[in-house]
């Protein structure tokens, strides 16, 4: 029965060969999320020392990735120098480079070989292949991740720049969100077997990811995207010209303003749906888990406290906050004895 842990018995993959290069790796994933990843790195100061790798692994992997659909149009040897050789420079574009990083974790997830240039991708790779291997983590979850961040880059067969409904925004997010709990949770580890923990932690992969789009409104059109579905906002009156006078005017419009707290309203009870699932992991990272919850859902209320002025500035949790919660939630998990 798999609840998730590091393998309690054989080596770790690929360290008695390359514990240098994988250190290496490593420290490299963790200053990713140092700098990338305010919220989320918090959180995880408050796992076990022997956990917070693999989490800074994941972490550097999908921002990794997200660079590159987020930044299609920048010039990929511009973006990485010398992260790849001459010869491997993707020839389509971030497409190509999403497929050759899907080629490159399979070769190391097969041969447990890094790229001995130490290159950033090359880093993040192999620390990635070492998490899955220790942790047992489904190598399935990143070909579907990477499948969904397929659909942001234009020119692909199944790119959207919009959705149509929330059935269509589930969709991108089983890949984009879900599965990204579900990369985490075997390194978390839970009391039960894992199958019963995964629809939670999927939940609150997508709970993260929807208040991510309700926060990024004026950036993702900025890129001429939207990721709040249409239907949604229609029913308010809300188009995408709509959408972009507020973004011009960087002023709410009452109807867009009504339609995001329509969407806040579904996004708290993805949270409320996720929020069971914490108390199936291992009692010492619960405390983690629940503080990087309430502070990304704390995000929601920033939004609100801004009366929805999405177009306008940031909602960010404050520091002094953040620092609160995550020291509340140690506190009481110290007092029930977790």
């Amino acid at each position: 029965m798999n609840r998730g842990g590091p393998h309690a018995a054989g080596r770790p993959y690929a360290a008695s060969r390359h514990s240098t290069e994988l250190a290496q790796a490593y420290r490299e994933c963790k200053r990713i999320a140092a700098e990338h990843g305010r919220t989320y790195f918090l959180a995880t100061r408050l796992l076990s020392a022997e956990r917070r790798p693999a989490v800074h692994a994941l972490y550097a992997f999908a921002r990794m990735v997200d660079d590159i659909v987020d930044h299609a149009e920048t010039d990929v040897a511009q973006r990485y120098p010398g992260v790849v050789r001459e010869h491997e420079l993707p020839e389509h574009g971030p497409a190509g480079e999403l497929d050759l990083i899907e080629k490159q974790l399979r070769v190391t997830l097969e041969l447990g070989v890094p790229d001995q240039d130490r290159h950033p991708r090359s880093m993040i790779l192999l620390a990635v292949a070492d998490t899955i291997h220790r942790y047992d983590v489904g190598a399935q979850h990143f070909w579907t991740f990477l499948d969904s961040m397929r659909m942001d880059v234009p020119g692909t067969a199944h790119f959207r720049d919009r959705y149509a409904t929330m059935t269509d925004l589930h969709e991108y997010m089983t890949g984009s969100a879900a599965a990204i709990g579900l990369q985490v949770l075997p390194v978390l580890g839970t009391v039960c077997p894992i199958a019963e923990a995964e629809p939670p932690a999927a939940a609150l992969g997508e709970a993260f990811q929807l208040t991510n789009f309700l926060r990024d409104v004026a950036e993702d059109l900025d890129r001429g995207r939207v990721y709040l579905p249409a239907d949604e906002l229609a029913a308010f009156g809300v188009d995408h010209d709509l959408l972009v006078h507020c973004r011009n005017t960087q002023r709410t419009d009452p109807r867009v303003r009504r339609a995001l707290a329509h969407l806040i309203a579904i996004n708290r009870d993805i949270y409320r749906n996720a929020e069971p699932g914490i108390d199936l992991l291992e009692p010492r990272v619960r405390p983690a888990i629940r503080t990087a919850a309430v502070l990304y859902a704390n995000i929601l209320d920033r939004i609100e406290a801004a009366d929805y002025a999405v177009f306008s500035h940031r909602a960010v949790v404050p520091r002094h906050h953040r620092l609160r919660v995550a020291a509340w939630n140690f506190a009481a998990a110290a007092r029930r004895g977790a």
